[in-house]
């Protein structure tokens, strides 16, 4: 006969711990935030009721409302409803609050109201690595990833989307009128009760037709001619799938090259990363507390004012250039053929000819420098360099930071697949905790609270498994 493993007796009276003490283990990650938390000056991070002078019903200290969100978003609970249930029953949440178990809407209050404090913490607890001397290698990837937000796609309007919305609309309605006709003249045609039903289709689009022509009214104020209906600082953006896209927001991380922590993050609304490479690279060698610093990045994230700003905070910037000309694809001689000469200004081309300095002009603030040869027209060699009379030649005022960003980068080819390495992992991870729909907040600021206390939960979880428990609480008490 096989035999189990019995179960308690339920009528049977049990000798439990008489500690809650005695219920969590010393190596228990909970003991990381208990510590962590009781060692910050709430007050000075800007908590709301840190310094609350007495009267009144007593509120709940903001440490343990903190406590149970870092928890929360360490064990993939960042709904309040669901935290209030869990700070009713769970044993590691009741030993983190002491019994505390307030109701949801106080802890969704909470999170809503101390966003920049939280955001605080978030950057409280790098520098708390940073003195742990976690950092020794200042080598950072950059990268954004797109996060759903409350808003649906349908609730997004754009010109695009308003003109192919009405087209549907246009088509359905004349398919309801041609329908209505064929009943007009062979009543028979169409089973009873159709004709009513088709009329009130069409009630319904010409009041859909009418919203429509509300929005495009709006979409004319918009600053950048899209609105979102659900959450107004939602906007629609292309994602990594060829013809999808996604309406949410831009998370951008600095990712710390040796451990995968990150080191600095931030959310926009912007739905390409062009202009981001600067500010994260600066906020995170501010975070390194490091004098020079190396920033990984992937294409998307060229730009020559963001590299040149880059270079002169301090900061190696390593972005592959994307290569946008047609000539090479075409068989002809692209700028890379072509060789500059600092000493005298002027480039030399395939052919053995010089392309010398004609004028310079301003285009989108950039000063840029014009080249060409006067032997274009009768070389030898102009099908395969061009399809104009002349070879014309840009060359941007600070050029030779992107040359020596291109030297940098070809003596370093594994750049790029360290960068994936590093941060690619990251927002997978991130992804995984928050779910099929990541943000359960709307606008920025209070999306931006929820993605900080995603990324703390992230980094002490991994500072956790880097050092462990009992090491990490010891390095906070210190």
């Amino acid at each position: 006969m096989k035999r189990f493993v019995d179960e308690v007796d339920r009528s049977q009276g049990l000798l439990l711990p008489d500690r809650l003490e005695d219920y969590i283990h010393e190596d228990n990650p909970v003991r990381v935030v208990d510590a962590f938390v009781e060692a910050l000056d709430l007050g000075e991070l800007g908590f709301e009721a840190a310094n609350r002078a007495a009267g009144g019903r007593p509120a709940y200290h903001p440490a343990a409302l903190l406590k149970i969100y870092i928890y929360g978003y360490l064990n993939r609970i960042p709904s309040s409803r669901r935290l209030e249930r869990e700070a009713q029953r769970n044993l590691e949440l009741i030993w983190l609050t002491g019994r505390l178990a307030p109701d949801f809407k106080t802890i969704a209050d909470f999170r809503k109201d101390n966003g920049k404090a939280i955001t605080a913490v978030c950057n409280r607890f790098v520098a708390l690595c940073r003195a742990m001397k976690v950092f020794s290698h200042a080598v950072v990837a950059i990268d954004g990833s797109k996060l759903k937000a409350v808003n649906s796609r349908d609730r997004n309007f754009t010109a695009g989307k308003i003109k192919a919305r009405r087209k549907q609309l246009d088509e359905s309605v004349a398919r309801y009128l041609a329908e209505l006709d064929r009943a007009d003249r062979d009543p028979s045609i169409l089973p009873e009760g159709r004709v009513p039903h088709l009329r009130g289709k069409l009630a319904k689009l010409r009041a859909q037709m009418e919203k429509l022509d509300s929005i495009e009214k709006q979409l004319e104020d918009a600053p950048d001619h899209q609105i979102s209906l659900t959450d107004p600082d939602a906007r629609s953006m292309t994602s990594s799938g060829r013809g999808t896209g996604t309406v949410g927001y831009n998370l951008q991380a600095a990712v710390d090259a040796e451990h995968h922590l990150i080191v600095a993050h931030d959310v926009t609304n912007v739905g390409h990363d062009r202009t981001q490479l600067s500010t994260m690279a600066i906020k995170a060698k501010d975070a390194l507390g490091a004098g020079r610093m190396t920033a990984l990045a992937d294409r998307g994230y060229f730009n020559a004012p963001e590299i040149l700003a880059c270079e002169q905070a301090g900061i190696i910037p390593l972005v592959p250039k994307p290569l946008t000309s047609n000539s090479k694809a075409e068989g002809r001689f692209d700028k890379r053929d072509f060789t500059y000469d600092p000493t005298t200004d002027e480039y030399a081309c395939p052919a053995g000819e010089h392309a010398i300095h004609r004028f310079a002009t301003e285009e989108n603030g950039l000063t840029l420098h014009r080249y060409w040869s006067s032997a274009c027209p009768g070389c030898s060699m102009r099908a395969r360099c061009t399809t104009a009379s002349y070879r014309r030649i840009t060359r941007w005022e600070h050029e030779h930071v992107l040359e020596t960003m291109e030297m940098r980068l070809d003596a370093r080819p594994q750049s790029a697949v360290a960068r994936r390495q590093t941060v690619e992992h990251v927002f997978g991870t991130l992804k995984s905790w928050l779910g099929t729909t990541p943000l359960l907040t709307k606008t920025l600021p209070k999306v931006r609270t929820e993605v900080s206390l995603a990324v703390l939960a992230y980094n002490m979880k991994r500072m956790i498994k880097i050092m462990g428990t009992q090491s990490m609480v010891r390095a906070i008490a210190a």
